[in-house]
């Protein structure tokens, strides 16, 4: 996100979108789709129309989103606008709607100069959200809700990286995890019973 230069209309447009992505983790056909009257600021809420499988869904967006959201609304926005204007909530700088792959490019570009050590576009942003908020303590099912989940099965993917990324800092952070239970030595009667009890054996 701090690769996006607010100096420049386009790059406060591209931090609105990443935050977005970060808050929702909606899909890149989604966000694309968006309308202005989508949004509701006063409860903070976004309608997703016709998302996967044709269905629309309503979903929570936090205030830091709606904020960046708000602040390209009312600076940016207006100077991408051509009549007749469908409401089309993110624009290029061609006047238009983004396509899919138009938003994959711009979010790769971005990650990739950010260098944080892993690649990725939008798809990233979502899984990000998702495993975060199982690792804060979000249900499952409320998870399965806001990605737009049919099934359960294909929310649960979420649940497993979490379990790794918990078990990575249980290792790395409880007292506990260098501690082996000492061997005790036998006894040189339990030894020779142990050395009867193999030449017995077939």
């Amino acid at each position: 996100m701090a690769q996006c230069r607010l100096t420049d209309p386009l790059g406060l447009r591209d931090r609105a979108m990443l935050e977005t992505f970060y808050s929702t983790g909606m899909r890149r056909s989604e966000l694309a789709h968006l309308k202005t009257l989508d949004l509701d600021y006063e409860r903070g809420t976004l309608m997703v129309r016709q998302g996967k499988g044709r269905k629309d869904r309503m979903i929570p967006i936090g205030e830091r989103a709606l904020g960046w959201i708000r602040r390209y609304v009312e600076e940016v926005r207006p100077g991408l606008v051509r009549e007749p204007d469908d409401g089309t909530l993110f624009l290029t700088n061609l006047f238009e709607p983004f396509t899919p792959n138009r938003l994959t490019q711009l979010v790769r570009e971005l990650i990739d100069a950010a260098d944080i050590g892993k690649r990725g576009s939008c798809h990233l942003f979502r899984h990000t959200c998702a495993t975060l908020m199982l690792e804060g303590g979000a249900d499952i099912r409320f998870i399965q809700q806001l990605l737009g989940h049919a099934e359960l099965s294909t929310t649960e993917i979420y649940t497993q990286v979490s379990i790794q990324k918990l078990k990575a800092v249980h290792t790395a952070t409880h007292p506990a995890r260098l501690e082996q239970p000492a061997k005790q030595p036998k006894s040189k009667k339990a030894a020779g019973e142990d050395a009867q009890d193999d030449s017995k054996s077939p």
